[in-house]
């Protein structure tokens, strides 16, 4: 699956063109990349199933840049960067992706302090060169160096969100070959983890001889997609795809699927506690199958569901495998009985061209449609977010007008306009009440000043929530995993003040978010908040986010109560309507 490799060309070009002092191109390849990487089908079937015109056909996605994902496909490179790529040092195009840095801070660096590597912007903060330039200062320094130690992470673990449909596009590969019976990734991609170390795929051939085995392994190492194997035996193997993920196949006897898939999803806690249950019982449990102690004789192995049912406990989904409580809820018979993507009815938080969304209303609703949804809520950005093309009050009376005239067309949903509202450093909010009180539906965030001291972003927080108009608290904590830390705030004294209120706290599901986090959200269920599960998308194919933002949920014991996009769409209005009453 080639999606990523491309979308990160485009961001990497983008932040060259940009440092550059390029004015618009930098834009429309970030419009781009954000459409590609959102993709569930690899860019290069559709290319094979549907030609050029069905690129171009896509968000963001013109004639020339079109080419160049063609290019790509074809030849593993991209001209135009590799050009590009020319005119900068090694090394550059990874500094400028360096959280409180950026493409712009990046070059007068290295035209000031010749710094042309992460490792050389490493040693010029070490030695506080930084600190001594204008712009820059201690606290630039500090913000930096968090980048960099987050970019580090970044590079070691990768995001949910790309590990999760290349997983989906090895196993459907897998699953080709007539001699694999069933194949499912396992690990903590199996329990939604929101970054993931590498991929665990489970096999189970149609035969247990050996000759299909290696068969399975042979192909398996063949794909096209593979830039190095590292190990090749007979039940298991390891490669590294040309995108850097690692990948494991481990081939295993079906009588052992189901303590396997048990074995290699639950985390080390969640397994050794389950090894310490099934010793009272007089078993032993490992990833081949649950063993009488005394004689030996397998008793359980073939599916997950007899192995818990063997240990006395109910099945526990495997989002909820950390060893946090689950196995003694498993025990009570008291597991939730968690959200599922079926049960959601529609999105709350979605964006147009009205300001930094790749497309119309209309498309968007359609798109919803689809989904089969019953409503949703289209909310472009207020005036202060500038970057996001926010709009004014005067713009924002011509917005609400298109939405409501967009909505008169459809009959079979609801769509309900709104605006993602800033909220500034003093708590106030982007619009007055008489602009506000106009919407459908109010959604508070937080863009700038992240680094205010705990007591103030607090009192910021509460303060904007306080409006009768706002709604929702979208994204809560702020955070962009691996590149921005959360905002410093009293959660419970927010999540308790939000539960008095009404205010659904958001569960943000654009992978590069998922915030709030399965932590955060369990935290805010047990304090009695309303939650809402929202995709955040800013094009059509971003819709599908969802899931992940689902599966966040279900991570925090979530269930459809908790969730106020469950409710039908006369029950969602009424308690919209109870919050300004």
């Amino acid at each position: 699956m080639l999606n990523f490799e491309v979308a990160k060309i485009f961001y990497d070009l983008a932040d060259i063109l940009e440092a550059r002092g390029v004015q618009w191109k930098p834009a429309a390849y970030r419009k781009a990349a954000r459409s590609i990487e959102s993709l569930q089908e690899p860019i290069e079937d559709i290319l094979g199933e549907k030609g050029i015109k069905a690129l171009e056909e896509m968000p963001g996605i013109g004639e020339r840049i079109a080419e160049k994902i063609v290019e790509y496909v074809k030849t593993g490179k991209i001209s135009a960067y590799e050009k590009e790529k020319k005119k900068l040092p090694s090394g550059f195009a990874e500094m400028m992706e360096i959280q409180s840095l950026g493409p712009k801070k990046a070059k007068l660096l290295y035209q000031k302090l010749n710094i042309k590597s992460v490792a050389n912007l490493e040693k010029a903060i070490r030695l506080h060169k930084l600190a001594k330039l204008k712009g820059f200062g201690a606290k630039s320094e500090e913000n930096i160096l968090a980048g960099i130690e987050l970019h580090k992470k970044g590079k070691e673990r990768m995001l949910l969100g790309e590990a999760f449909p290349t997983a989906q596009a090895l196993v459907s590969q897998l699953k080709k070959l007539k001699d694999i019976k069933t194949a499912v990734a396992g690990g903590s991609l199996r329990r939604m983890k929101e970054t993931i170390g590498d991929i665990d795929i489970l096999v189970v051939p149609k035969d247990n001889k050996a000759a299909t085995s290696s068969k399975i392994m042979n192909y398996f190492t063949s794909l096209p997609e593979i830039g190095q194997v590292l190990a090749k035996g007979n039940t298991k193997s390891s490669i590294v795809l040309r995108d850097g993920i690692r990948a494991d196949v481990r081939v295993l006897p079906e009588k052992s699927y189901g303590s396997a898939l048990q074995y290699f999803t639950g985390n080390i806690d969640h397994n050794v506690k389950l090894r310490g249950i099934a010793i009272k019982k007089g078993y032993k449990l490992s990833e081949y199958g649950l063993f009488d102690r005394k004689t030996n004789k397998l008793v359980a192995g073939r599916t997950e569901e007899e192995v818990y049912k063997k240990l006395g406990l109910k099945y526990i989904e495997p989002e909820l495998r950390e060893n946090l409580g689950e196995i003694e809820a498993a025990q009570k018979g008291k597991l939730p009985n968690l959200v599922q993507l079926k049960d959601i009815k529609g999105d709350l938080h979605l964006h147009t061209r009205w300001s930094d969304g790749s497309n119309t209303i209309e498309q968007m609703i359609e798109a919803a449609l689809k989904l089969g949804y019953q409503y949703i809520a289209i909310t472009d950005h207020s005036k202060s977010d500038i970057i996001a093309n926010g709009m004014d009050e005067k713009r924002l009376e011509k917005y609400i007008s298109a939405v409501r005239l967009a909505a008169k067309k459809y009959k079979s949903i609801e769509v309900l306009a709104g605006a993602e509202v800033y909220i500034h450093a003093d708590g106030r909010l982007d619009y007055s009440d008489n602009i506000l009180k106009k919407l459908d539906i109010v959604i508070a965030s937080i863009h700038r000043n992240f680094k205010m001291p705990k007591e103030q972003m607090t009192k910021r927080i509460i303060k904007a929530l306080g409006n009768k108009y706002v709604n929702i608290y979208a994204h809560p904590t702020t955070r962009k995993i691996n590149q921005r830390e959360p905002i410093d705030f009293d959660k419970r004294q927010v999540f308790k003040f939000c539960a008095n209120k009404g205010i659904a706290l958001e569960v943000d599901a654009n992978p590069t978010r998922l915030d709030l986090n399965y932590a955060d959200v369990k935290e805010a269920i047990d304090a009695g908040c309303n939650l809402v599960i929202d995709t955040d998308a800013h094009d059509l194919n971003q819709l599908s986010y969802m899931w992940f933002g689902v599966a966040t949920a279900r991570k925090g014991w979530a269930e459809a109560k908790n969730i106020i996009n469950t409710k039908p769409a006369n029950e969602l209005k009424r308690f919209f309507h109870k919050l300004r009453d």
